[in-house]
């Protein structure tokens, strides 16, 4: 039996795939785990795919001629280890580590997940904290989105407001710690689940084909009582919307569609309706407000109309 399945998720990452599995075998061969990787390609038109079987053998390769989203893409590696309901949980690794492909890992980080997810039987997600590039800091975990979340995306707020718990924020203070901290959850670049919620709460929504995905399964192994945590200890360096950068107008449709779609899901019906109101209003001041000479003008007009129409129907 497995300790842990990793699971990298890829689409036209030849530029940084590299570094994510180096970083993280190198991470891993200084533990006392017992593991196996999957990559996930959602068929790149890169080099992503020969890169990954020309550098990386020991890596379970699944290369998929379509693009399956982030969500699909997961699930078909944690079908492929076993979580297809037709596995003896014994078969099953104890806990599944999901790693964006933007990521590298600092030594030590994937043990102190481990022991941390493990330390509890209540534990059911840990995270890591990350940095970016630089090594400046980087949000790793956040509150549910509420309406102050929707607010501060469309409208003017003091910065106050922008950094703390109303943008669903946690203090800064929490990361510099040397103890693990409760969160809501944790972003999908570094999200390690015990083998127990995945057989309790299910895999992914496929029903969101890129963002939100973790959030709502974090939702959903809350509302069953696990606890999530953010880790400082474990620190992962996460570069930042390499896959969804690439496509701007197409990945604001894709957000938009996510996040009215949890909103939908777990908002009672008097929340829904002011989010959507929300939405709409923020849509039309975007609207007003964008650049005529923007590089894309009329794609990004195009994409903020079709999110107004998605909210107000």
């Amino acid at each position: 039996m497995l300790d842990l399945a990793i699971v990298i998720v890829t689409w036209n990452n030849e530029d940084i795939i590299g570094d994510a599995v180096s970083s993280v075998l190198e991470d891993l061969a200084s533990t006392s785990l017992s593991y196996r990787v999957w990559v996930v390609d959602s068929a790149s038109s890169d080099n992503t795919v020969s890169l990954i079987r020309e550098q990386f053998p020991e890596v379970t390769l699944i290369a998929s001629e379509d693009n399956l989203g982030f969500s699909r893409s997961n699930n078909v590696a944690m079908r492929d280890m076993g979580f297809d309901g037709n596995a003896l949980q014994g078969d099953l690794p104890c806990a599944v580590y999901l790693l964006n492909p933007d990521t590298i890992t600092h030594q030590g980080a994937t043990q102190k997940l481990y022991d941390t997810l493990m330390s509890r039987d209540a534990v059911g997600v840990v995270g890591a904290r990350l940095t970016y590039a630089d090594g400046s800091f980087q949000h790793s975990a956040f509150k549910f989105p509420d309406l102050g979340q929707i607010w501060t995306e469309f409208f003017p707020t003091p910065g106050r407001f922008i950094e703390g718990g109303f943008n669903g924020r946690y203090e800064k203070d929490s990361y510099a710690g040397d103890k693990a901290f409760p969160v809501d959850f944790t972003l999908g670049a570094t999200m390690m689940l015990r083998r127990d919620v995945l057989l309790e709460t299910g895999l992914f929504d496929e029903d969101f084909f890129m963002y939100c995905e973790e959030v709502d399964w974090a939702w959903r192994i809350r509302n069953a009582g696990w606890e999530i945590l953010c880790v400082p200890q474990a620190h992962v360096t996460h570069l930042g919307g390499q896959s969804t950068s690439q496509v701007r107008p197409r990945s604001l449709v894709n957000l938009w569609t996510s996040r009215l779609h949890l909103y939908e899901k777990h908002y009672p019906k008097w929340k829904l309706w002011l989010a959507k109101r929300l939405v709409m209003l923020g849509m039309r001041r975007k609207m007003a407000h964008l650049d005529k000479q923007a590089d894309h003008y009329d794609e990004i007009l195009s994409a903020y109309q079709t999110v107004y129409d998605m909210a107000k129907s």
